[in-house]
């Protein structure tokens, strides 16, 4: 029986043996030191704010009807509606984001500072970190796919990721031993791809990013935006004013006159083959002949612009310094 007491009722053995009690003690503590792994902090998140659609954003993109833009402190927004509302996503970052690519209207990618790399497979509603290197001191600029499957990203210092798995694996690669910013890439409707970068460097690639070329270039300041146009005729902005255009895929370039030199972004071109370039201090650039020449439009709040999206032929979304905003092209209306 006083065998049964002390395995039944441990607590009548141990008050009778306080040396005991310090032994069960100290064993506890050990062994609980041991199995216990130390908390992993949770993710953060971007702060879901009532007026993130007028604070800086630096990308934009479509996924299918839906417009997507990216900027500060995580924020990602999406609207179905022309960008007259927008809702804030859930972002698995506070990370500056500075570039969005969707694949379709549901599979998407947005990297940034810290080369944050996020993927999004319900249009933009829900973000998912899958790559960060704050360790790296190099943001990301900009992204883009070739399938579901094969894509990159590009961004300071010649920083060029490449992954073969959707984003969920990235390896470190180079477009040349050059190490000068990568800012924008776009594609042309004959399949090549374009790359705007620091200090006059230009590269396109003839096999969707496989390989690279570096382009002549006819200007040594920074280029940050490039506007393939139809066939081999691109345009290519920066700095200063400056904006090129090529017929030859950008063997050639031809200087196209700007009276104000301010720096240039992003560019679109309309269903009805207008142009608009956007730029900083509230300047927009119009061409009605396929990027030869340029009407200037300032707005009065002087927002700066670093990305346009196309709503119809009248009317544009400006992304920038201030958020988003709509802007009709018709001065009358």
């Amino acid at each position: 029986m006083n065998r049964l007491k002390k395995f039944f009722f441990p607590a009548l053995f141990l008050k009778k043996n306080p040396a005991v009690i310090l032994f069960v003690c100290f064993v506890s503590s050990a062994l609980f030191s041991v199995a216990l792994p130390a908390a992993e902090p949770p993710p953060e998140y971007s702060v879901i704010a009532p007026l993130a659609a007028k604070t800086l954003l630096l990308a934009g993109c479509f996924a299918g009807d839906r417009m997507v833009v990216v900027g500060e402190r995580g924020h990602i927004l999406y609207s179905d509606d022309g960008g007259n509302t927008w809702t804030q996503a859930k972002v698995q970052t506070l990370a500056t984001l500075t570039g969005v690519y969707f694949h379709d209207k549901k599979l998407g990618w947005a990297v940034g500072h810290d080369a944050v790399i996020l993927r999004t497979t319900d249009g933009g509603k829900n973000w998912s970190l899958v790559y960060s290197a704050p360790e790296e001191e190099r943001p990301l600029l900009d992204v883009w796919f070739q399938n579901p499957e094969k894509g990159f990203a590009i961004g300071a210092y010649g920083y060029f990721l490449t992954t073969k798995d959707g984003g969920l694996n990235w390896t470190d690669k180079m477009v040349s031993e050059d190490d000068w910013h990568l800012n924008q890439v776009r594609m042309s409707d004959n399949g090549k791809l374009y790359i705007a970068g620091e200090a006059g460097t230009i590269y396109r690639s003839d096999d969707l990013g496989q390989t690279w070329v570096s382009l002549p270039s006819p200007y040594g300041g920074s280029f940050f935006g490039t506007l393939p146009l139809d066939g081999d005729t691109v345009l290519i902005f920066g700095l200063q004013g400056h904006v090129y255009r090529s017929e030859d895929a950008g063997a050639n370039w031809e200087q196209i006159n700007i009276p104000v030199k301010v720096l240039f972004n992003g560019g679109t071109r309309l269903d009805d083959g207008r142009i608009v370039i956007g730029g900083m201090g509230g300047i927009l650039l119009i061409s009605e002949d396929g990027g030869k020449s340029f009407k200037i439009r300032q707005q009065s709040d002087r927002m700066s612009i670093v990305s346009i999206l196309p709503v119809d032929n009248n009317t544009v979304l400006l992304v920038g310094d201030q958020g988003v905003k709509r802007f009709f092209l018709s001065e009358t209306k």
